[in-house]
């Protein structure tokens, strides 16, 4: 575990600017060179699952950084856009992956997401992989998508990913259950989830109205009722209880990955308790980073929006070809 060097001005130290400035549009302002090269695929991840990307390829790329936003985001997160831009403007190819109905997605698939679907991720990073040839690869997860990195971290232990040399997994969900407990007690962020969630449903509901009837679950007031409401009428799972158990990270998913990875997160984050990381267990090839200040995906310098991690992720990158 290390202490790590994120230490902003005074005037960015509270954790719910931080968290808010994680998420805002002020961070996008600008030309984005990453953007405008982006190309828009659609990857094939197995057994009819369709995932929507954003591709862009630097002519003098040092590799390609895949992107996993978080829990209703997207490729358009301003997270994913300001991290792809610094990433892409450093020489790196950035490929940004959308999540089952998440982004301009729902349309492509009659399912519902569930975050315990890591196979079709997994199916989409090996694409990636190929598609980028020899080139190194790298992996960067925000929230729920670094959850989700350093489960692929765990994946590729069993079935390497071609090339892939880092993994980078910024504030991860590490125990869904206490995660949305936390979001719960937090008025703006909940407020925040349920109006992007209530979105995503309705739009689902309005494509697949034969599928789903969601009336009397988006009216509800907090994200653990939807959870267990959805949980009970459209999934496999028993209850909320054993869906969230099916992803949560442990010390058994860190000490099966062979990668080098990367964790970092801090002590005044408001959706994930620090408590769970230091439940863990890392060790080599996994470093722990557990800052002061940062709030969740904020890590902030200063009033034009640089970041701590996006500058680290360069270094990682570069040092791991």
């Amino acid at each position: 575990m290390a202490a790590g060097d994120f230490n902003p001005p005074i005037f960015l130290r509270n954790p719910r600017i931080q968290t808010y400035l994680a998420s805002s549009s002020l961070r996008t302002n600008g030309k984005n060179p990453m953007v405008d090269a982006s190309k828009d695929v659609v990857i094939d991840a197995g057994s009819g699952i369709r995932l929507l990307a954003g591709y862009s390829k630097n002519m003098h790329s040092k590799g390609t950084v895949i992107l996993f936003h978080g829990w209703e985001g997207s490729i358009d997160s301003a997270y994913i856009l300001s991290a792809g831009r610094f990433l892409f403007n450093n020489g790196f190819s950035v490929f940004r992956l959308n999540f089952r109905d998440h982004g301009k997605s729902h349309h492509l698939n009659k399912g519902l997401f569930y975050a315990t679907l890591i196979d079709e991720v997994f199916a989409a990073v090996k694409t990636v992989s190929e598609i980028t040839g020899d080139s190194p690869l790298f992996l960067a997860g925000f929230s729920l998508g670094g959850n989700f990195a350093l489960r692929i971290g765990q994946m590729h232990s069993i079935e390497p990913v071609k090339n892939l040399c880092h993994i980078v997994s910024i504030s991860p969900v590490i125990n869904p259950d206490k995660a949305t407990s936390a979001i719960d007690r937090n008025m703006i962020i909940r407020r925040y989830f349920l109006l992007k969630w209530r979105r995503s449903l309705s739009l689902k509901q309005k494509l697949y109205p034969e599928l789903y009837d969601f009336n009397g679950i988006i009216p509800l007031k907090s994200c653990r009722s939807i959870t267990d409401r959805l949980i009970e009428h459209y999934s496999s799972y028993k209850n909320a209880a054993e869906y969230f158990r099916c992803y949560t990270i442990t010390n058994s998913t860190l000490n099966d990955i062979r990668i080098p990875t990367t964790i970092i997160t801090s002590k005044d984050d408001p959706v994930i308790p620090v408590d769970d990381f230091y439940s863990l267990n890392a060790k080599e090839p996994v470093n722990l980073i557990i800052h002061r200040y940062g709030g969740h995906n904020g890590f902030i310098n200063n009033l034009s929006f640089d970041c701590w991690y996006e500058e680290k992720m360069i270094r990682l990158f570069e040092e791991s070809k």
